[in-house]
């Protein structure tokens, strides 16, 4: 485990000491590597306290390809191909931590979300929520704001931000120009807003 995973771990787990539910904030442009840092604290901080720990992914409120429909589809991964309004609604039900709350999850080979994907169980007191524009400081993802305990940014250089959503197009099947492109005029503009607009976190983890 890096130092700066460690000492984020141990930060979490002080401030959820006496909490009945903990909310954290994961956020990052895309391509940050907000996925992976999540399962690395969630396991990181389920070694400590089994059973206690749980990520929500904020790419399981994706809008669907239907509700889009044809012109938005290009768009999608934008602030307003989500469902803010949803995510907002599950976080209140998880906070009130009085029963099981089911969780959409985002499949990205098949490009939909599943419903009821995960389950925040009454015993995770801790709650990983993980997603690009969670600290947006724009209506409505500023609504956001006092349904977290605790921020952290991941900080990502443009020119490795552009490499990794490459390779991740490339991943999924595009050819290296239409990788490229999607990389340069989609994501990237979507990560200067990340950027730009979001709101000071608490912890920034480069």
């Amino acid at each position: 485990m890096s130092q700066e995973l460690h000492a984020i771990v141990q930060r979490i787990i002080a401030a959820a000491a006496d909490a009945e539910r903990f909310v954290v904030a994961l956020a990052g442009p895309p391509g940050a590597g907000k996925s992976t840092l999540s399962e690395q604290l969630w396991q990181a901080i389920d070694a400590e306290l089994p059973g206690q720990v749980v990520v929500v992914p904020m790419d399981g409120y994706h809008f669907d390809n239907a509700v889009l429909g044809a012109e938005q589809v290009p768009f999608k991964g934008a602030p307003h191909t989500f469902d803010v309004a949803g995510l907002h609604a599950d976080l209140l039900r998880i906070r009130r931590a009085d029963a099981a709350v089911a969780v959409p999850v985002f499949d990205r080979p098949l490009d939909l979300a599943r419903a009821g994907g995960r389950i925040v169980a009454l015993g995770h007191r801790i709650i990983l929520v993980e997603g690009n524009y969670l600290l947006l400081d724009q209506a409505p993802w500023c609504d956001l704001a006092p349904l977290f305990d605790l921020s952290v940014m991941l900080e990502v250089d443009d020119d490795e931000l552009e490499r990794r959503l490459v390779e991740r197009w490339r991943g999924m099947g595009q050819d290296p120009e239409a990788a490229l492109d999607k990389a340069r005029n989609k994501d990237m503009l979507n990560a200067r807003l990340v950027k730009r607009h979001s709101r000071t976190p608490d912890l920034v983890w480069r």
